[in-house]
């Protein structure tokens, strides 16, 4: 065997070594050492069997992996930098959250020094927004730094997409017969002139000119957010938190964010910051959608020129056939109501699969949406043309 395929063999071996933990039954019969030790120490201490914790971060013969990263926020902070040393953001946040859940470290992040060496992500916010009535003055500007720093990421990622989509399904939504040059829709233009296509100048000659109302400084459309805030549905408050704020932001929308659970809070005067919005809800608690929607119903004075956007995954424990009566009561009077089963990049949680159903049925298909499709949607709503539904996985 040469040199060259030892060394890939013995890499390959090493590679196992850290997957499979050690111990008598890994098979590799590989050791570790140096930084090898260390980040196998790391992955121990939250992936290895809750059997007693492992000193030093040493080889172990013979015993198998076991996990705990202490009870105290130092040794949880020296933990955090270590990750952070050997493995990319995309990487630490998911051991981040693995180890919130299976070690039960969230009450640790109540404390200022631990939220400072943490990775900040959309799922540490919707933990901090749990915690939210338990966190002691002390870390509270700490914790809204962190989520601060989350928000504006968010933002600077998804405002300029979301306006752009919007003015522009804004201005077709108002479309002139006789447009200025730089106004004229020249897809529409050209489909509805093709009869005049003169094959020897091989050209169409646009006896009609179909083009883009320019957009006016007054409101033309109305947006409803209802947001469900129990416990599952964290990450989607945070992404419609932030798109609220944007779409707050334009003239020509009108924007109220409406947030639920057993009661119905409305936080369209918070809107101009999405960090008060994220702080002013509560996760967990009941759900009563009916609530919610009667509430959205009675903002509603243009039903024609407005959008309901239902986030929720549909565990109703309020009045079901009322709920269902409330929504086809206002698409029959011209509302466009969309139902997203979430807002988040994760996919569709666990949902009603009855009350999803129902909704379609309805003409308001219930679908997971992530935070870059959304602004396709709101602009399909705009419009009053078909949703972008994401196919089935």
């Amino acid at each position: 065997m040469s040199a060259a395929v030892t060394d890939v063999e013995q890499e390959r071996l090493r590679r196992w070594r850290l997957v499979l933990g050690g111990g008598a039954a890994d098979g590799t019969g590989c050791g570790l050492s140096g930084q090898d030790a260390a980040v196998d120490g790391a992955l121990t201490a939250l992936y290895g069997k809750a059997d007693g914790p492992q000193k030093g971060g040493k080889e172990r013969s013979g015993q198998e992996r076991s996990a705990g990263l202490g009870a105290s926020a130092p040794s949880v902070a020296r933990w955090l930098g270590d990750i952070r040393t050997y493995f990319p953001s995309s990487v630490v946040r998911i051991m981040q959250r693995d180890a919130i859940d299976r070690l039960g470290l969230a009450t640790l992040l109540l404390e200022p020094e631990m939220l400072e060496a943490v990775e900040a992500d959309v799922h540490l916010v919707g933990t901090l927004m749990s915690l939210n009535k338990a966190m002691p003055e002390t870390t509270r500007e700490t914790a809204r730094a962190v989520v601060r720093g989350v928000v504006d990421a968010l933002e600077k990622r998804l405002a300029t997409r979301t306006r752009a989509t919007l003015t522009g399904a804004l201005d077709r939504s108002a479309r002139v017969d006789r447009p200025r040059h730089h106004d004229i829709d020249w897809n529409r233009t050209i489909a509805a002139n093709l009869k005049h296509y003169l094959p020897e100048y091989r050209t169409v000659v646009p006896e009609r000119l179909i083009g883009y109302g320019r957009a006016a400084r007054s409101v033309k459309k109305e947006v409803v957010l209802c947001v469900d805030q129990s416990g599952s549905m964290a990450a989607s408050v945070v992404y419609a938190s932030v798109f609220g704020a944007v779409l707050a932001s334009m003239r020509s929308i009108a924007t109220r964010l409406v947030v639920f659970d057993t009661a119905v809070v409305d936080l369209t005067d918070q809107l101009d910051d999405p960090v008060d919005v994220i702080f002013g809800t509560r996760l967990g608690g009941g759900t009563d959608i009916n609530r919610a929607l009667a509430y959205c119903q009675s903002q509603i004075t243009r039903p024609a020129e407005t959008v309901v956007v239902l986030i929720s995954d549909l565990y109703e424990g309020g009045i079901r056939d009322e709920m269902l009566k409330r929504v086809a009561a206002m698409k029959a009077s011209g509302v466009q109501f969309v139902t997203l089963l979430a807002l988040s990049d994760e996919g569709a949680p666990a949902y009603d699969r009855e009350h999803a159903a129902a909704l379609a049925a309805l003409g308001a298909p219930a679908f997971a949406c992530t935070p870059d499709l959304f602004p396709e949607v709101m602009a399909a709503a705009i419009e009053k043309r078909p949703l972008p539904v994401p196919d089935p996985v």
